[in-house]
């Protein structure tokens, strides 16, 4: 998937004695979207752009050594070595122990000649490495976040280089002491990695202009010197990955605030402790009117938070994996109020919103750092989804457009509409990279990734296992579907025959269309449960 973006210049930062100011350009090839603004809390501002800043350049996948010249070294040299000492030994049990001790000898010089040539290596990589971070930040780190202006707030998005943490800063307008004009919208900004020292430098007692500019739109094209084209080929999982995490918002989930000295003790024992074998979970355990309690595996440290009463009226005990991106928040405890934590299940995805005065930075983890957002999980087929016929679904969004934030049940009341079918029907914006969900004030969001909606091919199947299942369900071979009515959700039980087996998948539905447990025994279920989506049968 290929998105052109062309920028009116670059995104610059100009520090003084009397002010910053900071200029972000958009692309222009997009509606116009603008915001001029002054900050009045300078401070929380330059802490939480720069935690969104250690999202965008986390990565800690596993990268193995490259031993491949060493094997090859081995495979030419090792039987030439080894032989000449096997003829040479005639048998003699004397000369074969000094041989072995020669070899070995040969063998510990041979790897420490290996060691310094590798260590030479890994100097002269970590030499360029700071090199790029010195003069070409550019290439050292790509930092391009999503800007949406909305009629309450502000907020920038982005995903880590690894694609398992999510970022975003929200920042309502009582941030700014001054609003001088702004447009509705969303823009992909030129955010040069220079501009994170540059936040360094904002300061209470200067004037900080915040500032996504709309002179941009007017430059005349034929000054092509002036504008900056970028090209950017884009997998399908940059869009896929803002879906799974607008889903997993609207799953059911355990909530509960910490306090930011609990997130201290948690980053504090990630820092002096290096797990070097497994389990290497992080247990949260929760008893209603009781502190929180965090279990720190393989050492089975116990952390008791005083200051943190879990309020939930069913006890529950729930693993992380993944924990040491929780160290992301670390810039952030000396200006938060508070952390609400939202856990979804063992292994599924969680999210920690940190609560900055007027602004809110949300931490969206996957259920672990290779589980990422794009391609492992499928979180989409756990939301609401009600077939809503075309027209319903553009009224829907038009609606809810015209106000560009609104809950479910307040765009229903207005529309005349039922609850599920509204969520359906957002559900299908959200899959186009239209809607978003905010998980803080529990309202849908007009969020346009890109210019040009997907097409519905595109849309019509988000992974192989829903394709597979409207497959079965076109074939006939879904059969003695049952509906029983528990509360105000209802269980559905039915069979399914699939390559010569029939299963009997069974899904739990609550009062807002959301499945909430599911059982099947086929292969793909028993291994993964839920925690990369329903399998085809379900």
């Amino acid at each position: 998937m290929r998105f052109n973006y062309k920028f009116a210049g670059s995104s610059t930062v100009s520090n003084n004695a009397a002010g910053t100011a900071m200029q972000f350009a958009p692309d222009t090839l997009r509606q116009p979207t603008y915001f001029l603004g002054k900050l009045s809390q300078k401070i929380p501002f330059r802490e939480a752009i720069s935690a969104l800043n250690a999202v965008v350049v986390s990565d800690l996948r596993f990268v193995p050594k490259d031993k491949t010249q060493y094997r090859e070294w081995l495979e030419t040299n090792e039987e030439l070595m080894i032989g000449e000492h096997i003829a040479s030994l005639a048998g003699k049990k004397e000369v074969l122990e000094a041989n072995i001790a020669r070899l070995r000898t040969d063998m510990g010089l041979i790897r420490e000649a290996e060691s310094k040539l590798m260590r030479t290596y890994w100097d002269a990589y970590g030499k360029y490495r700071q090199y790029l971070w010195e003069n070409d930040q550019e290439t050292a780190m790509a930092l391009d976040p999503v800007i949406t202006v909305h009629p309450d707030e502000l907020f920038f998005e982005c995903f880590s280089k690894d694609e398992s943490a999510y970022g975003k800063l929200s920042c309502s307008y009582n941030v700014f002491q001054q609003i001088d004009t702004f447009r509705c919208g969303t823009t992909n900004v030129d955010y040069s990695a220079r501009l994170y020292n540059e936040f360094q430098k904002i300061r209470n007692y200067k004037e900080t202009e915040l500032k996504v500019d709309p002179s941009g739109f007017e430059v005349q094209t034929a000054d092509e010197d002036s504008w900056k084209e970028v090209k950017i080929d884009l997998p399908d999982t940059w869009v896929r990955g803002f879906l799974q995490v607008s889903s997993a918002m609207t799953m059911p989930a355990v909530r509960f605030d910490l306090h930011p000295t609990d997130i201290y003790n948690i980053c504090l024992k990630l820092r002096r402790h290096k797990e070097t074998e497994g389990p290497r979970s992080l247990r949260w355990i929760l008893k209603p009117g009781e502190p929180v309690r965090l279990v720190f595996e393989p050492w089975n440290f116990t952390l008791t938070c005083p200051r943190s009463i879990f309020k939930g009226k069913e006890s529950h005990e729930i693993r992380l994996w993944g924990r040491r991106r929780l160290l992301m928040l670390e810039r952030l405890i000396p200006v938060a109020n508070k952390i609400t934590v939202t856990l979804l299940g063992t292994g599924m995805p969680s999210f920690f919103e940190a609560h900055l005065g007027e602004m809110t930075f949300t931490l969206g983890l996957s259920g672990w750092t290779a589980n990422d957002w794009s391609r492992a999980g499928n979180f989409d087929l756990l939301a609401p989804r009600a077939d809503v016929d075309t027209y319903t679904k553009q009224l829907v969004f038009d609606s809810l457009r015209e106000n560009w934030l609104e809950s479910t049940e307040s765009l229903a009341r207005r529309l005349g509409l039922g609850n599920e079918v509204v969520a359906g029907a957002l559900g299908a914006y959200v899959q186009a990279g239209r809607v978003i969900y905010d998980l803080r004030h529990q309202v849908w969001r007009v969020r346009e990734l890109h210019r040009d909606p997907l097409t519905p091919e595109a849309l019509r199947f988000s992974n192989p296992r829903e394709e597979e299942a409207a497959k079965l369900v076109e074939n006939g071979q879904v059969e003695q579907i049952q509906k029983q009515v528990s509360g105000k959700g209802y269980t559905l039980t039915g069979t399914v025959k699939d390559k010569n087996r029939t299963h009997q998948p069974q899904l739990w539905i609550d009062g807002d269309e959301r499945m909430v447990k599911a059982v099947c025994d086929c292969n793909f279920h028993q291994h993964n449960q839920l925690r990369q989506g329903p399998c085809p049968h379900i």
